[in-house]
Order: structure tokens, then sequence, then C-alpha cells
């Protein structure tokens, strides 16, 4: 999937902009708070409904309005072109799809997937598991049909689990806990496949984007420990009641990343830890690929985190895979033109977009 082109009305600072985009390679580029990553931030509410950057949908609504709107031709694999539209404000949300209105935004997701790089990115390496579930959980979604509504079933039943433990309900616990223990073992399985997938590409990956990054290995932790969840589940009961939530399960998971025995990101450098981020995130690219369609590869100013010789091999990875790549900096870094003859540049000044041609 690529965007031909993106119409953005009133968020951030971007009053109204339409932006003609090149299928392969689209730079932005301007001074700190410009604008640019307001672009990628409209490319990802699109694609999942909110910011990489905010989880406040008002931190995104400008001075014009009291909504934004995000508007794209996107044409698929197939060449067949698509229009989706968002439109937010702080207590509403609408969406369409070639005029129909969209009731999931899951619908938009499927239709337009990204994976992001980001100035903070090196959190997939050295941050709390939370973030690295949702790099996992991401990618599952993409692979794995019917995911979404298995996580959401999940969530819900653990929602209700805690609600029951913190009022000392038992009798609730345990009519919850055969419900709870089978679809926690289907998302671990989802997981756990999707993770050896991953684990294999990741393996091919490393050498390209750092030679110190061999034989680090991932694998996936499932949360709880014996090979029975509803076992894992009965002997924390007790613990789960003082807590007020529970334990042990998928919700706890984690990727691990070892090498030669030790967590990876006790043995690598800030430089490696987002080297191994960035191979992280193309090797998510293969795989959703391998689904069926091209994600998005946006990149948020990566000139001033990664150094030339690693822009240029995250670049050349997004143009082999075919994948539009829309990317922001301060100025336009030679890594750009060494990998694409094909690519559009931006000037971004004030939240005013302008092209500049290639």
């Amino acid at each position: 999937m690529w965007v031909k082109s993106l119409n953005i009305n009133n968020l951030r600072n971007i009053s109204s902009t339409q932006i003609q985009a090149d299928p392969c390679l689209n730079c932005f580029v301007g001074a700190n708070g410009a604008g640019k990553t307001s672009v990628l931030e409209a490319l990802a509410v699109l694609s999942k409904g909110r910011s990489f950057r905010s989880g406040k949908i008002g931190s995104l609504i400008g001075p014009d309005d009291t909504r934004f709107q995000v508007v794209a031709m996107v044409e698929s694999e197939a060449s067949v072109s698509h229009q989706l539209g968002m439109e937010r404000g702080i207590d509403y949300w609408n969406a369409r799809h070639n005029g129909e209105d969209i009731t999931e935004l899951s619908a938009l997701t499927q239709l337009l997937p990204h994976v992001l790089l980001t100035p903070n990115s090196h959190a997939l390496v050295s941050g709390p598991p939370d973030g690295r579930r949702k790099y996992l959980d991401w990618g599952v979604f993409h692979v794995e049909h019917g995911f979404l509504l298995l996580w959401r079933r999940y969530s819900r039943v653990l929602k209700q689990r805690n609600a029951a433990l913190r009022q000392s309900n038992i009798k609730v616990v345990e009519s919850l806990d055969p419900q709870f223990n089978r679809l926690g073992e289907k998302l671990h399985e989802a997981r756990e496949q999707y993770a050896s997938r991953l684990n294999a590409i990741l393996q091919k990956k490393l050498p390209i984007f750092n030679q110190t990054l061999e034989g680090i290995t991932l694998s996936y932790r499932k949360g709880w420990v014996g090979d029975d969840l509803a076992e894992a589940t009965r002997l924390s009961t007790t613990r789960d009641m003082e807590r007020g939530s529970t334990g042990a399960g998928p919700h706890k998971a984690d990727l691990h990343l070892s090498i030669n025995g030790s967590l990876a990101r006790e043995r690598l450098s800030r430089g490696e830890q987002k080297a191994m981020a960035a191979a992280m995130v193309i090797a998510q690219a293969h795989l959703i690929c391998a689904s069926g369609e091209r994600p998005m590869l946006l990149l948020d100013d990566l000139s001033s985190e990664l150094d030339e010789a690693h822009l240029t091999t995250v670049l050349r990875e997004g143009m082999e895979l075919g994948a539009q790549v829309w990317v922001t900096g301060t100025e336009l870094v030679a890594a750009i033109k060494a990998c694409s003859d094909s690519h559009m540049v931006f000037h971004v000044e004030q939240g005013k977009v302008i092209a500049r041609g290639g």
C-alpha cells in the first residue's frame, strides 16, 4: 500500500496542506518545531487512530477548529485505489473508506499498515516490557486474522478478573478463570509463533545493521512459570487477591533479547541499541509484507540519532522491501540521494508544507 495524496487540516500547527507523494521516498525538511513530525503523525492517526507522540487527542487539534481531519488517496498492491478519511474531536471520531462509514478503526489499520522508527525507538531494547508487547502485538495483528478479537476478549476478561480480585470476590474470580486461561493460551500461541518467525528474519538482518549485533537472539517469554496457564493461575490466586491484580498471564509477557546468556540491553551501547531497534522494525516490516501488503516506513528525525551509515542501511532496506518511505530531518542528508533516484523533498516551515521536487 502506498499513499498517493495526503490532505491534513488543523492538526497541530498544520492549518491546511495537500501533499502529492512519491511512491518510493518522501523527505520533509525543516527546523525543529516546523511541523515535520506532524505529517508522520497524520499518517499514523489515519492508520491506527492515534499518534505515536501523545495519547491525548486534544493535543493534536490545531487552533482553527475543534477537530482535525486527515484524508488520503492510497493504492493497494493490486493497483486498486482507496480513499481513507479520519476526523477526530475531543470526544468523538468519524472515519470513512471510499465514502462509506467505518465503525472499527482496525479497518483503517488493515488498509494502511505502517512501521515506525523515532528517536525513542531504542526503548524497544532498553525500555520496559510494555513497549515490546505493543510492538509484538502490532505485528501479530497484521499477520494473524482474528488476533484483534482474541486480544480484546482476553483484555476484557482480564479487566473483569482484576475487578473481582479488588473486591475479594473469589467466586467471580473462579468463574472467570476457565475463560481467562483458554484465551490466554491462545494469545500466547499466536505471539509465540510470530516471535519465532520474527527472530528468523532478525538473524539475517542484524549483521547488515551492525556486526556487533551478531549473536543476539529474540525469544518470547510468555508471562507465567510452567507449561500450564491454568496451573499458574491457580497457584497465584492467593497472591493475586492480596495485591488486587492478576500476576500470571500473557499480559506480563516480554520479548527477551539476549547475547551469550546476558540481557542485550546490558551489553549494548546506546548506538547499538538504536541499530538493534532499527533491525527489529525492518524485520517486522518483512513479516507484514508476507501477509500481502507492504507497510509504510515512517522515519522521524533519524539523522539526529543514527549516523549516515546506519541511516543508509535503514533506507536501503525499506527500498528493497518496496515500502513507501516517509522521513523527516532538519536537513537533506546524502543518504537520501544515495538510496533512491525517485524521491520528493518537501520544505516545512511554520506548519506550511511546500514541495521542492526530487
